[in-house]
């Protein structure tokens, strides 16, 4: 686990948590699992994985099961960072079967997806290890889980571009064309917002790159351009300002990327298209 991985206060996911009960339970009721078990009954149970991955939301996970009883006791034997092998258990639950079994899918879903996008990371991460550069998230999240979202990129090594509209400045193309242009836009941005604020603009043509420079911007995104016009803008920015690239980001080529010398990949996919974990909550001595 990485060192530097703050883990998430509980604040942070609790309303996710009770929202996503609730959409399961419905009214209160697993029908299955009242059915057939008994309401006193208790297991013990395993989550493993299917499949190779790095893990994200196992306390998340895990406070599914505290949400629907007190009694249950739960134990990570993984946590959030860790890459984790086929057949390895990440938790373990015990107490009331009743719980355990409705709160299964729920905890499932969160810890599968948010391990997949912590994985999906580690990948690209890994394909730019040799170079500066650094991958990034974007806004492209899942409504309501973008918390979590980011959190689990951060959890497979990337980093987080901005969380919001309200926490950074970023001109893009139609901001300019409303704005008559890059220097005026720069101009009234730099106008009303916070000295503490960064103002980031996105340019798609190279001959828009001096003026972003000059105009104050602190960041440029160059956006959807190949790498031998992305290295030409490196070279013209001369590390004035932080360079990112952006658009149509694969595994296949994010390292041919990285290698032009920009500082930031921000990559949507790791988020927007990251595969789940595959994992499964084994039930054992129930009694």
């Amino acid at each position: 686990m990485d060192l530097q991985l703050k883990p998430l206060s509980r604040f942070c996911y609790e309303s996710i948590v009770r929202e996503t009960l609730r959409e399961d339970l419905g009214r209160g009721f697993d029908l299955t699992t009242d059915a057939i078990i008994p309401p006193t009954a208790r297991c013990t149970a395993r989550i493993i994985s299917r499949a190779e991955g790095v893990l994200a939301g196992v306390e998340v996970a895990n406070s599914v099961f505290s949400f629907l009883s007190s009694e249950i006791t739960v134990s990570a034997e993984n946590m959030d960072g860790a890459s984790i092998g086929s057949g390895e258990t990440i938790s373990r639950i015990e107490g009331p079967a009743h719980a355990v079994l409705s709160g299964e899918r729920t905890a499932l879903n969160l810890l599968g997806h948010l391990s997949g996008v912590a994985s999906l990371t580690q990948r690209f991460v890994e394909q730019v290890a040799e170079t500066q550069a650094k991958v990034v998230c974007t806004r492209k999240t899942t409504p309501m889980l973008r918390v979590l979202e980011k959190y689990a990129v951060r959890c497979g090594g990337g980093m987080n571009h901005r969380f919001g509209l309200d926490d950074g400045v970023l001109i893009k193309e139609n901001h300019i064309a409303v704005a008559g242009g890059i220097s005026k836009a720069l101009e009234l941005a730099r106008a009303s917002v916070g000295h503490t604020v960064l103002i980031e603009v996105e340019v798609e043509e190279l001959s828009q790159l001096e003026e972003a420079v000059t105009g104050g911007a602190d960041a440029v995104l160059l956006d959807n351009m190949d790498s031998i016009t992305l290295r030409r803008g490196v070279e013209l920015v001369e590390g004035r300002v932080v360079t990112e690239a952006s658009g149509g980001i694969t595994l296949a080529n994010v390292a041919e990327v990285a290698e032009t010398g920009v500082d930031l990949i921000s990559v949507g996919a790791l988020t927007h298209s990251a595969p789940a974990l595959d994992l499964s909550l084994l039930a054992e001595d129930l009694s």
